[in-house]
């Protein structure tokens, strides 16, 4: 549909008024439920006000039709009364959509936006040999949008990396824009403020939402890429696993971690420091990939430390889909894992 709303109205009005005419001429021919298709367009497309002129005007053609044809009420009535019952769907679809105020096709294509700007922003920077990284996000039963997201930024001399990797409560579509909002406050902190100051200011953001169900864990890395130093620092979130080169072993990192994000006002978030030689990895995941009901957790972090383990023979490359793909929740909740090794 094009134009004004006006001129929309009075066209569905019109093609109303010819339909209800071909059913009163051909009852038989004609179901009562051909209104629908009509009831459904001035939903998607009208404004509300214009939608309930519509409506009515169309409640009153099917009136003078069902007067017109009385002595069939009895096998029109099942017909009028789903045509009823969708319009009075429709008529709540509409004045939702106008309360975001969008009308048409436009209320999913931002969703979509919205989609595609989370997996942009989760991208990884190329990095300057030998180093490597990866990550992959999982939403829970394939939904489009997640609670977990990574977002990472390389540094405008290109010598030192950070990544974020956060967890917000919830799924679906109501974690997935919470998590546009805080991967966007995220993206602008990465490499705006020390690396030590970054979880605190996450902390505060998140605080100043008010969301009802606000927190979220989150853990960042800043890594230095020509010595391979870096700091890690957690908020409520599962530590770190490094691959030691030397011993062939994977082992978690036994760092201090600060509560939750968007829960208290001003806590501390102790960072540990550490270091990648040729050959380490750096294994960072979200509670999806080793939480499940009615398991002890370490049975779900053995099972990721497996999963590593097979790695080690073929090399880094691939890993993070890997790992996420053996979590022991499968596809009941969201899931991520960012990788980086030096080769």
């Amino acid at each position: 549909m094009q134009g004004s709303p006006l001129v929309d109205s009075l066209v569905l009005i019109l093609v109303s008024a010819g339909l209800a005419l071909v059913i009163v001429r051909w009852p038989d021919q004609v179901p009562w439920t051909s209104f629908i298709p009509l009831l459904v367009l001035g939903g998607l497309f009208l404004p509300p006000r214009w939608f309930v002129l519509v409506l009515l005007a169309t409640a009153g053609l099917l009136t003078c039709a069902a007067w017109f044809l009385r002595g069939d009420a009895p096998l029109l009535s099942g017909s009028i009364v789903v045509t009823v019952l969708v319009a009075a769907i429709i008529t709540v679809l509409a004045f939702s959509r106008a309360r975001l105020g969008v009308q048409g096709t436009l209320a999913e294509s931002m969703l979509v936006d919205l989609r595609d700007q989370i997996r942009v922003q989760g991208e990884l920077p190329a990095l300057p040999g030998p180093w490597h990284a990866e990550v992959d996000v999982e939403s829970a039963y394939g939904a489009p949008f997640s609670g977990d997201f990574a977002v990472a930024k390389l540094s405008d001399t290109g010598d030192q990396l950070e990544i974020a990797l956060v967890d917000i409560s919830g799924k679906g579509l109501e974690a997935g824009t919470r998590a546009l909002l805080l991967s966007g406050a995220f993206g602008s902190l990465l490499g705006a403020i020390a690396s030590d100051s970054l979880l605190g200011a996450a902390n505060s953001y998140l605080l100043r939402q008010n969301w009802d169900e606000g927190f979220a864990t989150a853990i960042h890395v800043a890594l230095e890429l020509d010595t391979g130093r870096f700091s890690v620092g957690g908020a409520g979130h599962p530590p770190a696993v490094k691959f030691w080169a030397g011993s062939g072993q994977w082992q978690v990192l036994n760092a201090q971690n600060g509560p939750l994000l968007g829960v208290l006002r001003g806590p501390d978030f102790p960072r540990s420091q550490g270091q990648l030689c040729r050959g380490d990895a750096l294994l960072l995941y979200t509670d999806g990939v080793i939480e499940t009901r009615n398991r002890d957790l370490t049975v779900g972090i053995d099972r990721m430390l497996g999963a590593a383990e097979r790695l080690v023979p073929q090399g880094f490359s691939g890993g993070a889909s890997r790992i996420c793909a053996a979590s022991l929740a499968g596809q009941t909740d969201d899931r991520a894992v960012v990788l980086i090794w030096r080769s």
